[in-house]
């Protein structure tokens, strides 16, 4: 009698952070290579874009040799809520993207840019992998959230992702001072990010809404060749801020004393 197949597991792949760039860094620049023969051994993908996705999987065949062909490898994009809306699919819908660990494959899950489910959809998926007992294995890549916080020079013992703030004005306003005075109490680093459109946007609320002596970091384009990171004080950014590119993934940081 044939002995029963293991099942596999959920993968969580991590991807490089240079989407977007012009100049896209070789794999193994951001990547150990256990990740990349991980990576290249998966033929079942879930995933944030399939489009970016077969681009990267083109990368990690450049380094590794993958189980199968491209063409023949199952790459299923995860669904898109609406708009402010949290990942709702119903529970059957979830488990049909996890079927193929019942066959022993391992499931990939891969976003465009980091970590998947970290400032990015997937963990809904990831959570279902709980319920169902399938084991969920993490592999180590770069998170933009991590980096940034780790070059800040603020408080990487307590800190919170608080994500997207308000686009309106006042109710911007109000949540950068909810915000600050949680900082104040907790002496907690708050990391926000924002459409790379609105960029400058956000950089103009924080400067006028913090307090001059907040502590203010700014991380953009981490993972790219023209990546840059600074932090100073609010005052000192109202004297000289710098020109946010509009299509630049950007992270923000802050800290009141």
């Amino acid at each position: 009698m044939t002995a029963p197949r293991p099942q596999g597991s959920l993968v969580l792949v991590p991807n490089l952070l240079d989407f977007g760039s012009p100049q896209p860094l070789p794999l193994d620049a951001g990547l150990p290579r256990a990740v990349i023969e991980r990576a290249a051994a998966i033929t079942h993908w879930v995933v944030e874009d399939a489009k970016t996705a077969r681009a990267f999987i083109k990368r990690v065949a450049s380094e590794a040799p993958l189980a199968a062909p491209l063409q023949t490898l199952s790459i299923r994009q995860l669904p898109r809520p609406p708009k402010g809306k949290a990942e709702n699919l119903a529970n059957g819908e979830w488990a049909s993207l996890l079927e193929p660990t019942r066959s022993g494959h391992d499931v990939g899950l891969l976003s465009e840019a980091g970590l998947p489910a970290v400032a990015d959809p997937g963990a809904a998926l990831v959570a279902e992998a709980h319920a169902q007992g399938i084991a969920v294995v993490p592999l180590p890549g770069a998170s933009a959230l991590m980096l940034a916080l780790a070059a800040s020079g603020l408080n990487g013992q307590q800190f919170a992702f608080v994500g997207y703030l308000p686009i309106k004005d006042d109710a911007r306003a109000t949540r950068i001072r909810e915000l600050e005075a949680t900082s104040r109490r907790h002496a907690q680093t708050q990391i926000a990010i924002e459409a790379p459109y609105r960029n400058a946007a956000l950089l103009r609320a924080l400067l006028q809404h913090l307090a001059p002596t907040s502590r203010l970091c700014v991380a953009c384009a981490l993972g790219w060749p023209e990546g840059w990171c600074r932090m100073q004080r609010v005052s000192r950014w109202r004297q000289a801020p710098p020109e946010l590119s509009d299509t630049l993934p950007t992270v923000f940081l802050f800290q009141a004393d």
